[in-house]
């Protein structure tokens, strides 16, 4: 899989993240040749229901697609240089606009085309949660913040969870606290029987937490527990990040982040400082799996140390 071979130099060049729930727009980064070797690949996991994965590269987050009778759903919008892209793979399914746009949580590489896609009629809907940081944290692009566009902005937003009733759908939006953030929410469709995570699942990869806004290693572990009793054994997941998954590879990732927790907290306990743990290395048995360029198995480590210690 093309992201786990990712430098963080590699990765930082391409990947729009939002830090300290701050949506940021990597300066100056515009297509280039390099780009248009990137493609989005629509596989379609249940009738009606399609999932868009980047191919060559990094393409930002897993896109989803409801398209029926009633109209077509989107989940998240990768990032900006990739918008001509994503409406090729959009295309090459169905002829029909976006009437909804579902966010799954702040980060750029998941809601970068946000005011592209309003501007083409889609209307935005996300946790409140998400709306407040855009409307106080702003964007932040070349070190200078400013107000994030209005056409960026949910026009939809929800608490604790939302449904809609489309395409021979009962889909239920979830909100998962203090997860990958505090404002993220996952995507249920009931009779498909698919489950679109956003970055509460990065499948086959060490997951990112993002405490600078929101997110804790108790609220990721108890959102995959949440979902887990949601799917069964033909349940199709489409994750954050990474390939189609199954309930067992959701099982598998957190089984290692509890057990990565119960070793970082033992020592937390004995004292030792976040250095220490790290020279200890307590998840020197999981690195050949799941250790990737972004989340190292050293910056995982620290990750759920300053989680802990909140």
């Amino acid at each position: 899989m093309w992201i786990k071979s990712m430098t963080v130099k590699q990765l930082m060049a391409s990947m729009t993240l939002a830090l300290g729930a701050t949506l940021l727009a990597q300066p100056g980064y515009t297509a280039s040749n390099e780009d248009k070797k990137l493609s989005f690949n629509a596989k379609e996991v249940a009738s009606g229901i399609y999932m868009l994965q980047g191919v060559g590269g990094f393409t930002g987050g897993n896109i989803g697609l409801s398209i029926g009778e009633d109209g077509v759903v989107m989940i998240d919008d990768s990032m900006p240089p990739m918008l001509d892209i994503m409406k090729t793979a959009i295309k090459s399914v169905t002829d029909k606009p976006v009437d909804f746009l579902i966010n799954t949580h702040v980060h750029g590489d998941h809601i970068g085309n946000n005011a592209a896609m309003a501007n083409d009629g889609a209307h935005i809907v996300a946790h409140e949660n998400l709306r407040h940081h855009l409307l106080t944290k702003g964007i932040s692009s070349g070190g200078k913040t400013k107000d994030a566009p209005k056409a960026m902005l949910p026009v939809i937003t929800f608490s604790h969870s939302m449904s809609f009733h489309l395409n021979g759908e009962d889909a239920e939006l979830i909100h998962l606290p203090k997860a990958h953030t505090d404002g993220d929410a996952a995507i249920h469709f009931k009779q498909a029987n698919v489950i679109h995570t956003g970055d509460v699942f990065f499948n086959g990869m060490f997951p990112y937490i993002d405490i600078n806004s929101g997110g804790s290693v108790d609220g990721y572990i108890s959102a995959q527990e949440t979902l887990i009793k949601l799917a069964n054994d033909k349940t199709k997941i489409i994750p954050g990040h990474g390939p189609l998954a199954s309930k067992s590879d959701l099982e598998k990732a957190v089984a290692m982040l509890k057990e990565a927790k119960s070793r970082i907290a033992k020592a937390i306990d004995k004292g030792l400082s976040e250095d220490d743990v790290v020279n200890n290395n307590p998840l020197s048995d999981y690195h050949e799996a799941w250790n990737w360029g972004f989340i190292t198995t050293e910056k995982m480590t620290r990750q759920v140390y300053k989680s802990l210690k909140q």
